[in-house]
């Protein structure tokens, strides 16, 4: 799958963690072979919007600025120290839009509250916030970031399975939905017949929910009542292209 890439422009690289970081050595790889059958593992993925729209730049800009908004601010979802952290968790970033700062951590926040009222609108049980999981999926989408790929699968061959034995087997079932998309910029939407901007935290997680809602696989993924908990990890980079990774679990 191609990442939205502005146009004319390509999109700068973190300097992140290097490929080993976090993870010890699988002395043996046959028997992880054998565990994974005890797991569930469902993989799906999205990509969330496309390029930023070429377009006159002071009509863009006039854009920006003719409707105030009102920004909201998040109910809190969970912990977010939890004893068990991925040790490639970037923790919190930040992107300074024009009506407010995107801040991770409230796109995250409204995430799993929107995921949640999906979920109750067909009758299911919420998830719950996990810290630990948030903390996995913070990790990838950081990486993805800043090693420029959209996948499930890093660089290094490494898949949720193998993320989610850094953390201890943390989960005996889990699934992974990822996003890719632009924080307070035209975007075309992936049906290519409209466009739209994120000017705030909760525009840009009802962004990313709708576009999974609309997307069998990852709709299927939402609305599983296998899960018990879940996490959502955002990173915002400096440009304001955003990687959104929500796991799910079912924990041992």
């Amino acid at each position: 799958m191609d990442r939205p890439r502005r146009p004319g422009a390509r999109s700068r690289s973190g300097s992140g963690p290097g490929p080993d970081a976090g993870s010890g050595p699988r002395s043996d790889r046959g028997l992880l072979g054998l565990l994974r059958a005890l797991f569930t593992f469902v993989v799906l993925c999205a990509l969330i919007a496309g390029a930023i729209l070429a377009g006159p730049t002071i009509v863009d800009e006039l854009d920006r600025y003719a409707n105030p908004v009102e920004v909201e601010e998040p109910p809190p979802a969970g912990e977010r120290s939890p004893d068990t952290l991925d040790v490639n968790d970037p923790g919190t970033s930040t992107y300074d839009g024009t009506h407010t700062t995107f801040s991770s951590a409230d796109v995250e926040d409204f995430v799993h509250l929107k995921v949640n009222e999906k979920r109750a609108e067909r009758g299911l049980e919420p998830l719950d916030w996990d810290g630990t999981v948030a903390s996995v999926s913070r990790a990838h989408s950081a990486d993805m970031a800043e090693r420029e790929y959209f996948s499930h699968e890093n660089p290094d061959n490494e898949s949720p399975f193998d993320r989610f034995q850094d953390v201890s087997g943390y989960c005996r079932g889990y699934g992974e939905n990822i996003a890719m998309t632009w924080a307070d910029q035209r975007v075309q939407k992936p049906s290519g017949d409209d466009t739209v901007r994120y000017r705030t935290p909760e525009e840009l997680a009802e962004g990313l929910v709708e576009q999974w809602m609309n997307s069998p696989p990852h709709r299927e993924a939402i609305l599983s009542d296998t899960w018990d908990r879940g996490g959502v990890g955002v990173y915002l980079s400096g440009e304001g292209q955003v990687y959104a990774t929500h796991n799910f679990c079912t924990e041992f």
